[in-house]
């Protein structure tokens, strides 16, 4: 099953920027920025570092990562590195969420931040064939101005790039209702609605990101398992959830991977792809997602291959690349 998967054609929907930097990319960033940094420089201890108490001390760790990434260079070479990443596990679509209000705040320009990750997207599909489109999101717990900025960035600037508009970030304590006005503008111009909702909260965050949000998609969402008239409506309204089961793990969302609602959320008919969200400070990878999806679902190489089409048609893709993805796992799947 192992080789079965590090060789299916995958797509990735619920991927972080900075969250994917690898231990090299990290251990380089804190070498240039030496003696300003919590971080350590060496790979080998960066495992330790990368440990988590709680979603609160994840973001801690989060933003001392946040803190290495200062200038565009930075921006292009870790977003280049992850795409070398998601691509040697045979990734070939990736919406990888972005949050330039965290650099842009620590003195980035927007305009070189977009010109930065931009310069990797079309590098990435021409070194890689992987293709790469942006989601910016914002974090929650900042508050509105973080929402208003984000939103002027993705529009004033529009790298092509993007198509979507998130929000992240703890979600204890901060209500979705709030941002309705700024999903709305970015709905209105053309942007898709995927925030996270029901990873550390219950399912009324999910009900208000669906209702207050326009959430065409939902990050984690696993709460949704707890209220029964929720996944029925997800179910007949084939609104997915972005599943990142190790994830949920590491920050104490679930207690134990077998407990994780991933089977029960299938089994109640709610659509879902897999994910691998943080992975390099989660210790994971995507295909390694997969391996834990198919052991929590009794999944075959049939079934694996139905989960990696299910990934490319909840995605924003083109609809040229969403063929030509799918007619390439079905080709390796036979």
């Amino acid at each position: 099953m192992q080789d079965f998967i590090a060789g299916l054609p995958k797509a990735e929907l619920h991927v972080h920027q900075v969250g994917s930097a690898s231990p090299r990319i990290v251990a380089e960033l804190a070498a240039r920025h030496e003696g300003s940094s919590p971080v350590p420089v060496e790979e080998n201890l960066l495992k330790d570092y990368f440990v988590f108490t709680d979603f609160a001390h994840f973001v801690r760790v989060y933003l001392s990562v946040v803190d290495l990434i200062r200038d565009a260079q930075d921006i292009r070479m870790l977003t280049y590195g992850v795409a070398q990443d998601l691509a040697a596990q045979n990734v070939r679509y990736a919406e990888l969420t972005c949050t330039p209000y965290s650099h842009v705040t620590r003195g980035i320009r927007a305009e070189a931040y977009c010109e930065a990750i931009e310069d990797a997207r079309l590098a990435a599909e021409r070194d890689l064939g992987l293709v790469l489109r942006w989601c910016f999101d914002f974090p929650g717990e900042v508050g509105i101005p973080a929402a208003e900025q984000t939103v002027r960035i993705a529009l004033d600037c529009r790298p092509d790039g993007l198509i979507s508009f998130g929000m992240g970030g703890p979600e204890i304590g901060v209500p979705r209702p709030p941002y309705r006005p700024f999903f709305e503008e970015a709905i209105a111009a053309g942007l898709h609605s995927v925030p996270h909702a029901g990873e550390t909260t219950g399912p009324a965050t999910i009900w208000d990101a669906l209702r207050e949000l326009r959430a065409e998609r939902i990050g984690h969402g696993i709460a949704a398992a707890q209220d029964p008239a929720l996944m029925a409506h997800l179910a007949d309204s084939g609104i997915p959830l972005e599943i990142c089961p190790t994830s949920n793990l590491c920050t104490r969302a679930v207690a134990s991977i077998e407990e994780h609602p991933l089977p029960a959320l299938v089994a109640a008919g709610v659509q879902v792809s897999i994910n691998s969200d943080d992975p390099p400070m989660f210790g994971t990878t995507l295909n390694r997602e997969y391996e834990v999806a198919a052991q929590l679902l009794s999944l075959d190489e049939a079934g694996m291959a139905e989960l990696a089409r299910n990934a490319v048609r909840h995605s924003f893709a083109p609809e040229a690349v969403k063929s030509d993805l799918l007619k390439r796992i079905d080709s390796y799947a036979v």
